[in-house]
């Protein structure tokens, strides 16, 4: 079991959408998709995370055949590529989780944490495969309309707290269930900050926590920088910090960079 495993797990993305913020459009043809795949494998990439869905503010809802006419493809020729690798499927569709798996993934990841369709937590508990519940407190296409917290880093453990009751309840095994906090989903450039500030405290509610801040806006608001494709160091900045914290799975755009920074980070830990 992946959540399991004492090295930082790195979640390579491949978004095989037109409009998904830093990538839309890249990976959207099966070959480009398979050659990503292939140079993420090169890099040490532990995941793949394949979306037909972009999460991106702003974005617009896509339907469950839409989605599926994306990904499908894309899964079972992976697995025909190598059939060792894991793969996740990034969806709140319970339809697209179900054929996703079908078509050989391994893992669901889901931005809703749960909310959007109660029955991916059912389908979890039925296969017995993990799922990542993330915090979002709405939907893409609203989510950053004016989003406002007392205290983010309460409400957000509340918030996946509840996710994970539900998912129990749902009969998801402990062991597979993942949290993410939502770097950047309905949240202000301080809530992120607080968030990364506070990363322990999410380990601490002891499950495994994914963190997936590659080449997010509010970096480049600090590093005055408007590319999201210029935010490569600032996102393995953030992953050596994770893994100081104890994060343990990191979903980022560039495998290379953020696995050398998880993997040096992870021997400083193991020395102290």
């Amino acid at each position: 079991m992946f959540f399991t495993s004492n090295r930082p797990q790195i979640m390579g993305i491949l978004n095989v959408t037109p409009d998904s913020f830093s990538d839309g459009g890249k990976y959207s043809g099966l070959d480009a998709a398979l050659r990503q795949v292939e140079l993420m494998l090169s890099e040490g990439v532990d995941i793949i995370d394949i979306g037909g869905e972009s999460t991106r503010p702003g974005a617009d809802p896509v339907t469950a055949g839409e989605q599926l006419a994306r990904v499908v493809p894309v899964i079972e020729a992976i697995r025909h590529l190598d059939d060792t690798i894991l793969i996740s499927i990034d969806t709140t569709s319970s339809e697209v989780a179900r054929a996703a798996l079908q078509a050989g993934g391994h893992i669901i990841n889901d931005v809703s944490g749960g909310r959007a369709d109660a029955a991916i937590l059912s389908l979890a508990a039925q296969t017995g495969v993990p799922i990542i519940l993330m915090h979002s407190p709405g939907a893409s296409k609203t989510m950053q309309d004016n989003p406002h917290y007392d205290n983010v880093v309460q409400e957000v453990i509340a918030s996946l707290t509840e996710s994970i009751n539900s998912a129990l309840k749902a009969g998801v095994d402990k062991e597979n269930i993942a949290i993410d906090p939502g770097i950047g989903f309905g949240k202000r450039k301080q809530d992120n900050l607080d968030l990364l500030a506070h990363l322990d405290d999410l380990v601490a509610l002891g499950f495994p926590v994914l963190l997936g801040t590659s080449r997010k806006r509010f970096m480049g608001t600090i590093c005055d920088v408007s590319e999201p494709s210029e935010l490569v160091t600032a996102t393995a900045v953030t992953t050596a910090l994770g893994v100081m914290a104890g994060v343990q799975l990191f979903r980022v755009h560039d495998v290379k960079e953020n696995r050398q920074a998880a993997d040096v980070a992870w021997a400083i830990k193991q020395s102290k």
